[in-house]
């Protein structure tokens, strides 16, 4: 059984200046993973939904306890499908990524849902919702931890990156998001699974030997 998260985020701009920044968010000083974006198929739909695909290449360094586990070349990059279709009428945004390489080690699908906040209206609100799974006898356990602990991660940096893109598109410097003060206990979480994945390898490990 694998493990499921899901959170909710704010960012202080409308809905409408989001999805401008959704397709200019790379580069930026987060994403320095991010290597290749493509576009691979795009249709707008009769009702006026745009829906796209893109291939994303990332670099995806593992951890050394898992670098056994793949093939030299593959060990420090990754291939992300990104599907997204945006409704003008509804006002939505939904996105779906799933990873293409690797995926017997670790499979990981995030769907994210960009809508107006119903509170202030001159926010826009994020739904995120990830699974994490892995099929390897013996340390599924550990990667699924590994995993969750680096989505965690990876959300903080998403938030960084749209906050510094939507600045830089508004004219102003950007400056400290709201991503940065994100409370000490989220970050604590976060380092707490990872630590807790190195100790479920650690022992799957031995296991092994046994």
């Amino acid at each position: 059984m694998g493990k499921y998260c899901c959170c909710t985020g704010f960012l202080k701009s409308t809905w409408d200046q989001v999805c401008i920044a959704f397709w200019q968010r790379y580069p930026n000083p987060y994403s320095n993973h991010v290597l290749t974006e493509d576009i691979i198929f795009r249709e707008v739909t009769p009702s006026n939904c745009l829906i796209s695909r893109r291939l994303l290449t990332k670099t995806s360094r593992a951890p050394r306890w898992m670098e056994r586990y793949l093939p030299k070349h593959m060990a420090s990059s990754a291939y992300i499908i990104e599907d997204s279709i945006i409704d003008p009428q509804k006002r939505t945004m939904t996105t779906l990524t799933w990873n293409i390489s690797h995926a017997r080690l670790m499979s990981v699908e995030e769907r994210c849902q960009y809508q107006i906040n119903p509170e202030k209206g001159s926010w826009t609100e994020i739904k995120r919702e990830a699974w994490i799974s892995s099929s390897l006898y013996g340390l599924s356990r550990a990667i699924q931890e590994f995993g969750l602990a680096r989505f965690k991660n990876s959300v903080t940096k998403t938030m960084k990156g749209f906050e510094y893109v939507l600045a830089r598109m508004q004219g102003e410097t950007p400056s400290r998001t709201l991503a940065e003060t994100a409370t000490e206990r989220a970050r604590e979480t976060a380092l707490a699974a990872k630590e807790k994945a190195k100790d479920l390898a650690s022992h799957a490990q031995k296991k092994q030997y046994v």
